[in-house]
Order: structure tokens, then C-alpha cells, then sequence
């Protein structure tokens, strides 16, 4: 069985830049089809978000990514291997450094 992937849609599959509107979902990122086509070669892929299931399902048909993904969630489980999100930093054991990491933190599209 194939280990799964759960991967945030705002900021990491769009291009949300942090102008939040609850009944549209911004396009998607430019390579996003490949990458997911190349992930789900190897695995299982959630999509995590807050918006509405149908919305989003929507969203992803209509750019004809739906084929790629098996499930969307709002729910981060046990089962997940890897999260893929833009708002996320990676526990390395260290406190300190995590501590420096959360205050200097800053999403990748607020760098633009």
C-alpha cells in the first residue's frame, strides 16, 4: 500500500497570496500537474484545507487534477507520511532552533 501524501491547497497547489475569499479558490500554480502526476505515481494523495469539500472538489476538476488525488480533508491524521504545506516547519529535535525558526517565520508568498 502506498504511503500518503497530504498536501495543503492554499499557498502550496494555488496561488492563494493571502487574500482569503471563501468562495473561490485562486488558479492553480504553474507545474502543479506534474507534480502531482509524479506524486501520485508513488503515493496516495490527500489534499488538506479549510474550505468547503465541494469547492474544492470543483476546483480540482476543473483543472483536471481530481484524477491525481483520492481524498480531501481538513483533518491532519496519524496515517499521513509527509504534509506538504506552506505554513509548516520541519521539529529536528532542537527547541532553540525551532524557537528562532517560529518567530522569523514567514510563508513563501509573503516573500515575493
Amino acid at each position: 500500500m502506498p504511503k500518503t501524501l497530504l498536501i495543503d491547497l492554499d499557498g502550496v497547489l494555488n496561488t492563494y497570496s493571502g487574500d482569503f475569499k471563501e468562495d473561490e479558490i485562486s488558479a492553480p500554480r504553474e507545474g502543479v500537474e506534474t507534480f502531482l502526476q509524479e506524486l501520485a505515481q508513488h503515493y496516495k494523495i490527500e489534499i488538506f484545507t479549510v474550505r468547503n469539500k465541494k469547492l474544492t472538489l470543483e476546483w480540482l476538476q476543473k483543472y483536471k487534477l481530481d484524477k491525481y488525488v483520492s481524498d480531501i480533508t481538513n483533518v491532519k491524521n496519524s496515517y499521513t507520511s509527509i504534509i506538504i504545506d506552506d505554513r509548516a516547519l520541519r521539529f529536528e529535535g532542537n527547541f532553540i532552533k525551532t524557537l528562532v525558526e517560529i518567530k522569523n517565520f514567514t510563508p513563501h508568498w509573503k516573500k515575493l
